[in-house]
């Protein structure tokens, strides 16, 4: 069983998951739906990233701001931050 991850939801439909040794952050990217489906078409409306309609929490959060399409149709990408320490203190010559 995996490990329970903790949630922050951000007022952009982000959203930053973590657990206790990396975090995913995940955003919605370009709309995908297709406004031509019903006359057999392909046509999207452009909108570039989800912007959330209200506040977090309420029904309004899960449509978008630009496009009035539900976060579900948007392009969902997840990036993973896990911080490293790159510095040394020894020097090679």
């Amino acid at each position: 069983m995996r490990p329970q991850k903790e949630t922050k939801t951000v007022s952009n439909g982000s959203a930053k998951r973590s657990d206790h040794h990396e975090s995913e952050i995940v955003k919605y990217r370009e709309c995908r739906k297709n406004h031509a489906a019903n006359i057999g078409g392909y046509a999207v409306d452009g909108c570039r990233e989800f912007m959330a309609s209200g506040q977090e929490g309420t029904s309004a959060s899960l449509k978008c701001a630009a496009c009035n399409c539900h976060r579900n149709f948007h392009r969902r990408e997840v990036a993973n931050e896990i911080s490293y320490d790159c510095s040394s203190n020894s020097s090679t010559r």
